[in-house]
């Protein structure tokens, strides 16, 4: 692929060819690709609740609680954020304000490097009152 920037970790590769906008400041990639023999598994939707269940009104922590929590589960399939090639994120009320929090957070959870491809959706509310984001994501496993 001429001219596009790329990532290779683990089980697979994320693309960001030449030809497309860079998304980086924006925390995704555009493409990932597995590599031979790796699997995947799906997460659900992981909100900011706290293992007791409640919520803080605060959009930032609520992203931070949701990635941790993101963390979690992926690490019930012995695979961490680094694994993650792709994620849906749900953003209640969203606006440029919540967007560059979301890059900062993504940032300080994924670290230096390419990101996981991403999808945004702006939704008028979630599942729980005070809910204010969710992310789901599949995550890539190398093979046993």
């Amino acid at each position: 692929m001429a001219n596009a920037k790329t990532a290779q970790t683990r089980a697979f590769e994320f693309i960001n060819p030449a030809s497309l906008y860079d998304p980086s400041a924006y925390g995704y990639s555009h493409v990932a690709r597995l590599g031979t023999g790796a699997r995947i598994a799906f997460i659900a939707g992981q909100g900011g609740e706290t293992p007791d269940g409640s919520l803080s009104p605060d959009f930032r922590l609520q992203v931070r609680q949701a990635l941790g929590n993101l963390a979690v589960a992926a690490a019930a399939v012995n695979a961490d954020l680094q694994s993650v090639i792709k994620q849906t994120m749900l953003v209640v009320d969203h606006d440029e304000k919540k967007l560059h929090i979301l890059g900062e957070e993504f940032a300080r959870a994924y670290g230096p490097g390419m990101m996981p491809t991403a999808t945004l959706v702006p939704v008028p509310r979630l599942a729980l009152e005070g809910m204010l984001f969710e992310v789901e994501a599949i995550v890539a496993i190398s093979a046993d």
